[in-house]
């Protein structure tokens, strides 16, 4: 179980840096950063959960995941925002 988890956090990053690559668009590759957030990091708390149970180290992965994603989903939203004001993505809009 342990390898297979840890083959699927490597392949999800690789596959992200394929997509990321592959994008053409600053927030199309932000997409691709944020869905790393959710794979690699549930993956690797699941393998932090099935090598040592219900554990202290079990609990803190789990709670470094959950602000991982609440601040990986903040940045995000901050950087897009930022593309978007400037005009990066989609059309342009004047300064507020």
């Amino acid at each position: 179980m342990i390898a297979v988890l840890l083959i699927l956090i490597v392949s999800a990053v690789w596959f992200a840096q394929l997509g990321f690559v592959r994008l053409a668009t600053p927030l199309s590759r932000l997409h691709v950063v944020t869905a790393i957030y959710v794979a690699a990091g549930v993956a690797t708390m699941a393998l932090a959960v099935v090598t040592d149970g219900a554990s202290v180290r079990a609990v803190k992965a789990m709670l470094i995941l959950a602000c991982a994603l609440v601040g990986g989903a903040a940045t995000s939203h901050a950087i897009g925002r930022a593309l978007w004001l400037r005009g990066s993505v989609g059309p342009a809009r004047p300064d507020p």
